[in-house]
Parts: structure tokens; sequence; C-alpha cells
């Protein structure tokens, strides 16, 4: 094990702005017009410090400060403690992940 906790994240939302992809692409086809198809709301993962197998690289750089900080004991400010709400930085489509440390093995 890399770290003190290991950490589950779970996707608790998926989100297309098709008003945003209206307005802002060009030329681009969103067909079917949906979701990031990498993950599936409820789909859960356990990093040890790495990033679980088969985990988005693109999400993947976008939560992994929050991943290594809860796993290594921390918190952030103003959320309960051992917990993390955070997206990928898809602004067409982001995914939203809870990251919860895992206190009890």
């Amino acid at each position: 094990m890399l770290t003190p906790y290991k950490v589950r994240i779970t996707v608790v939302k998926k989100t297309f702005h098709e008003d945003l992809v209206d307005e802002y692409t060009e030329g681009v086809k969103w067909e079917p017009k949906n979701c990031c198809h990498a993950f599936e709301i409820g789909h859960e993962f356990i990093s040890d410090g790495h990033m679980p197998e088969g985990f988005s690289d693109w999400a993947r750089t976008d939560i992994q400060k929050y991943v290594m900080t809860l796993a290594r004991g921390g918190n952030m400010l103003g959320v309960k403690p051992g917990v993390f709400i955070s997206n990928c930085t898809d602004g067409f489509r982001p995914v939203t992940f809870k990251m919860e440390r895992i206190e009890d093995d």
C-alpha cells in the first residue's frame, strides 16, 4: 500500500450541457448527445495511492490531488472530514466524483 488509507471514488452525477455544446462548438457531432461514456452513476473504484485500473486518465489528472490528500489523512476546508466532491474538467459533459477516505479496513 502506498498510503496510510485507501480512498473510495464513487461516480455520483453525470451531466451533459447541450446548451454549451450548441453555443461553443463548431461542426462537432455529439451523437448520441449524452454524458461521458467512461463512467456510470454508482460506479466505484478503490485507490491505494494509485488510480485503479480502468479509471479514465483525464479524470485521474483532475482528482488525483484530492485522492492523495484524503489517502494521507488530510481534509479539505468546508466539507465533512474524510470526504470531498469534485468534477472532471470536461465543461461539456462533466462527471462528479465523491471521494471518501476508508478508515476501517
